[in-house]
């Protein structure tokens, strides 16, 4: 207990003197955890297929973690959701109590926050996250549409049900400069969610919330 309230008091004081490089590296060591995390459940994923197919592999049955996949992750923290996150979470409370004055606290100003948040964040978040996968993948412009086709519809859909629920909590209680270290500990499983997500490819879900997406746009 006495160790972690010393790593704590660690954190508060670099927060406070290097606000954005700490939380740059906040975000850039836990998109990587969580991309090991991804590997780990989609290997047993795999593994458990195996048993149940009663297949012996043994080169595949040692977990063994592709660090290029780690390190590719771990730079989407470091350049985007650390620097970006910081702003947008100081912007956005800015914006909310001097542009639009409302009151911190109030239901008006959590209601608001969570629906640009999801609105807006959100989806240049997935967009920025898929994109810059597949382009670190070597694929061309093509094939990142492609992918982009493939998971940004189910990664939407689903997030949106979980995120809004999880920001209503951050934007009531948490402070300003802890919203971002209370949205990266969630970013930990976003990150496995994500990274498992892009390795799906062409999974049958995803087919399914793609087609209804498209089939939905066309009735318009």
């Amino acid at each position: 207990m006495t160790m972690m309230l010393k790593v704590w008091n660690w954190y508060e004081n670099r927060l406070s003197i290097h606000p954005v490089k700490t939380q740059v590296i906040t975000s850039g060591v836990l998109w990587a955890v969580g991309d090991v995390t991804a590997q780990y459940i989609t290997h047993s994923a795999a593994a458990n297929k195996r048993l149940r197919l009663s297949v012996s592999d043994e080169v595949d049955a040692k977990f063994v973690i592709d660090w290029r996949r780690v390190a590719v992750t771990s730079m989407f923290g470091f350049g985007f959701v650390g620097p970006v996150g910081h702003f947008w979470y100081e912007g956005l409370d800015k914006f909310i109590t001097l542009k639009l004055q409302l009151m911190s606290k109030s239901m008006r100003s959590i209601a608001t926050k969570v629906a640009m948040d999801g609105l807006i964040f959100g989806p240049v978040h997935l967009l920025v996250f898929f994109t810059y996968m597949g382009l670190s993948a070597g694929k061309n412009i093509p094939q990142v549409k492609e992918d982009l086709k493939r998971n940004y519809v189910p990664a939407l859909i689903l997030e949106g049900g979980v995120w809004p629920i999880l920001q209503v909590f951050n934007f009531c209680y948490v402070p300003v400069k802890y919203q971002l270290l209370y949205v990266n500990f969630f970013c930990l499983l976003d990150s496995a969610f994500l990274s498992w997500l892009e390795q799906k490819k062409d999974a049958p879900w995803k087919q399914w919330f793609t087609l209804h997406s498209s089939n939905g746009k066309r009735d318009k």
